[in-house]
Order: C-alpha cells, then sequence, then structure tokens
C-alpha cells in the first residue's frame, strides 16, 4: 500500500505579490508592497511505499524564529517574510507523531534548497539526500545566500546525493528519477521558482499525487498558469505550470484522480484528506 503524509512544520507569511507575480518590476514588488498574505503551511509530505519510507522537504527549523539565524544584512528576510514555527513543529517532532523514527526513512527528497524547504534537515539523522545538482551549486557561497540558500543551517558534514534523471518519464515531464523499483514514486525536474527545483510524483492504482514543493504556491496559481513574484526565470516557470497541466489533463482523461500538492498551498492538506478518504 502507498500512502502520503502531509507534515506542517510551521507557517510563513509573505508579501501577496510573491504568492502572484505581477507587472511591471515583478521582483522587486515583495520588497516595496505593504500588508502580508495569511497565514500559509511548510509542509513536508512523507510517503509510504512498501519499498521504504521517503520524506519529501524537511521544512523549515523553530530555530528561524531565534534572533541571528538569519543573516541581518539579507533584504528578503528582513522585509518580505515572517516565519511562526514552534518547536513541536519540528520535522523529527512531526515525524514522532506518525509513529516514525527519523532513522527509519529510505531517503529524502529536496524539490529545492530554499531554507523553508531544507532547514529542517539539522533535526534528521545523516540520511542518504537527494538534490538536483544545480540546487546544490547555486547554494554555494554569499551568492548562495542571497538566494535564501543557507548552507550554515545543514549538518555538519552534510553531502547530499545529486538526482540521475535515468528513468523513462513520464509524459509530457521530459526527464525522471524513479526512487522505486515499480516507479510508482518518481522524481521529476520542475524548474521555475529555482532552476534545479524538482517534484516527486507518486502514482497509486487510483490516484496520482504530485508533491511540487513551490512549482507553484497554490493549485489557482497552476489553474491561471500565474508564476509567483520571486522565481528567477519567467519562461522557465510558465513551461513548467503548462507541463504539469498537462499531466494532469491526462490523468483525468485515464479516469485517474491528480491531487496537486504544493508545499504552500493552504488547501493542501485538505486536498490530501479527501483523496485519502475516497
Amino acid at each position: 500500500m502507498i500512502r502520503v503524509h502531509a507534515l506542517r512544520t510551521g507557517s510563513v507569511f509573505v508579501r501577496p505579490s510573491q504568492i502572484i507575480g505581477r507587472a511591471p518590476f515583478r521582483r522587486l514588488r515583495p520588497f516595496l508592497e505593504r500588508g502580508w498574505s495569511a497565514a500559509l503551511p511548510i509542509l513536508a509530505f512523507l510517503i509510504e511505499h512498501p519499498e521504504g519510507l521517503f520524506l519529501v522537504d524537511s521544512g523549515e527549523s523553530p530555530r528561524a524564529m531565534t534572533r541571528g539565524y538569519f543573516p541581518p544584512w539579507h533584504p528578503y528576510f528582513r522585509l518580505a517574510v515572517r516565519f511562526a514555527i514552534a518547536d513541536e513543529q519540528a520535522i523529527d517532532v512531526q515525524l514522532r507523531t506518525l509513529g516514525v523514527a527519523p532513522s527509519d526513512l529510505r531517503a529524502v527528497v529536496l524539490t529545492h534548497f530554499h531554507t523553508d524547504h531544507a532547514g529542517g534537515l539539522a533535526h534528521l539523522p545523516p540520511l542518504r539526500t537527494l538534490v538536483s545538482r544545480i540546487e546544490w551549486q547555486l547554494a554555494q557561497g554569499v551568492a548562495g545566500q542571497v538566494r535564501g540558500y543557507f548552507l550554515d543551517h545543514l549538518p555538519p558534514g552534510f553531502r547530499p546525493e545529486f538526482i540521475r534523471f535515468d528513468a523513462n518519464p513520464p509524459a509530457p515531464f521530459p526527464r525522471a528519477m524513479a526512487l522505486t523499483s515499480d516507479g510508482a514514486v518518481m522524481i521529476v525536474p520542475t524548474p521555475g521558482h529555482s532552476s534545479g527545483h524538482v517534484s516527486v510524483l507518486v502514482t497509486t492504482p487510483a490516484q496520482r499525487f504530485l508533491i511540487a514543493g513551490d512549482a507553484s504556491y497554490t493549485e489557482a496559481a497552476l489553474a491561471a498558469r500565474a508564476i509567483d513574484g520571486v522565481c528567477p526565470n519567467p519562461r522557465s516557470a510558465r513551461k513548467t505550470l503548462a507541463t504539469i497541466a498537462a499531466f494532469a489533463e491526462a490523468s483525468a482523461a485515464a479516469a485517474r484522480p491528480f491531487i496537486y500538492l504544493p508545499a504552500h498551498d493552504p488547501d493542501s492538506e485538505a486536498r490530501l484528506d479527501s483523496a485519502i478518504s475516497r
């Protein structure tokens, strides 16, 4: 049996223009805009498969609430984002609420290396951790910190395993990596929000789940093909959204429901619960 569980590792508040990017000055607006979004979840996802347990993203750490966790010079973390994370929302605690010891995980997949998706690694033991080579390269040095990647928050000695797109991909995705021998759990490229962004496709006999990280912030944004306000490559982001939408349409045509699970969509948990209860 294959199951997907949502793990809420806290909440984040961003400027509304980050959720749906608005021209002109799309990437500048989140720094100038007043007002905040409603609380958005910071979700990680646990996949149960007969071959083992897989974690997609690790969420953010409660340490993000402490002074000095983010560099004081960073304009985005000073002006455009706020976190609300309790100690009991750390990823290791969330796993244990499901009866899962972190050491029982077979692998962790990071959709990308932004701190609210990778910061929770500090609460996990050394594990096989898969990330795209592009993300790891972009995370290096001061330029990586500017992009929102903080390698100093990772466990000492951390080294990722790079994703190898060597499996036959499900159309229309161009490439894939199989995490399980039956191909029920696959990593697919979804660049846009970051250049090395990936998503995880979970296929069951009745449904297909796409654990989508920040491919878009909401399902509504996917439907509107609306890119976010911070992605560095709008063309790549729009192409990714079109690919996901085409996959969803193909799933519907095959009478296999498609459940879209972005990490910050307030409705992701409800969609997942509804799918599980069917």
